[in-house]
């Protein structure tokens, strides 16, 4: 949640954090409790942060509408333009199967 500016009429001014969707509404004063209206007193302290906080933000911001993709580009299970691999599972008429090229000892379901 992000730090905003507040103005109370009594106290002064004063920072809290508020949800975005709330950034308009009034925010109690921690002091007095008296509602006290949002004001612009410092701009914003996104050029004096600090690399990693700054590549926190990016990440979190890209992660919220666009998940990053954990294999490369051409696997079978992020791009469908992908060929599907043979199985190397032998089918037999009978409805058993055999791995001819897996573990000899193992034996099928």
């Amino acid at each position: 949640m992000p730090t905003y500016d507040y103005i109370c009429t009594e106290c002064g001014p004063f920072e809290a954090h508020a949800s975005m969707a709330n950034f308009d509404k009034p925010h109690a004063c921690p002091w007095c409790a008296t509602p006290a209206r949002r004001a612009m007193l410092t701009a914003p302290l996104l050029a004096n942060m600090d690399a990693g906080r700054r590549r926190a933000h990016s990440t979190n911001e890209r992660s919220a509408d666009s998940p990053r993709r954990s294999h490369g580009a051409g696997c079978s299970c992020c791009s469908g333009s992908a060929k599907k691999k043979p199985s190397g599972t032998l089918h037999r008429p009978d409805g058993s199967k055999s791995f001819p090229a897996k573990r000899p000892w193992m034996i099928s379901h």
